[in-house]
């Protein structure tokens, strides 16, 4: 996708090489939300070492690996949200869990993990989330900051994080596919 193509529900935002605020260097978003108020979406690309503690470590046996927390951006770092790999797709919110593309819905983490299990395959947790206000990530997309591409399920499960980045624009067509081999520091290509 091309710089200047909105955002939506349930797809990707990448970081361009050159972005420069730390928060969201060489990341991947996965976008929860976007409409007039604005957009808040997680980063997929960011573990920590932070282990699920009590109450959540029974999510553990769901969780995807690495089993770790991760960092979900910089807005509200208290704040926990769970995406969930469901084995079917998932149309109508429950209880439990909230659709949100396909078969990625988000989890309510204060429900018994026992009564999803059946249902999902993975869980990744995030602690704080990225936000954006009204006109906010339009602005950034449309100065080059960020590229909208499709999500595909692995990525928001990927078993190696720290290579996301990379990973999701190898599969993309033509010289987009050239950014994943962007050296760290610009300055040395």
């Amino acid at each position: 996708m091309l710089p200047g193509t909105p955002p939506t529900k349930g797809r990707l935002l990448v970081a361009t090489p050159p972005l420069v605020d730390p928060n969201f260097d060489r990341t991947v978003v996965y976008m929860l939300e976007h409409h007039g108020d604005g957009a808040l979406g997680v980063v997929l690309n960011r573990p920590s070492p932070e282990p699920l503690a009590e109450p959540l470590e029974r999510w553990a046996d769901l969780q995807a690996a690495p089993g770790t927390v991760f960092h979900g951006g910089p807005v509200e770092p208290d704040a926990l949200i769970a995406l969930a790999l469901a084995h079917h797709p998932v149309t109508q919110p429950t209880d439990e869990l909230s659709p949100l593309s396909g078969r990625v819905v988000s989890a309510d983490l204060a429900a018994d993990p026992a009564f999803i299990a059946g249902v999902v395959s993975a869980v990744r947790v995030f602690r704080g989330y990225a936000g954006w206000g009204p006109g906010q990530l339009e602005s950034e997309i449309d100065a080059g900051a960020w590229m909208v591409i499709d999500a595909e399920v692995d990525d928001m499960f990927d078993r190696d994080p720290e290579l996301l980045w990379r990973t999701v624009l190898r599969r993309q067509v033509g010289r987009l596919a050239w950014l994943a081999d962007a050296p760290e520091d610009l300055a040395d290509n």
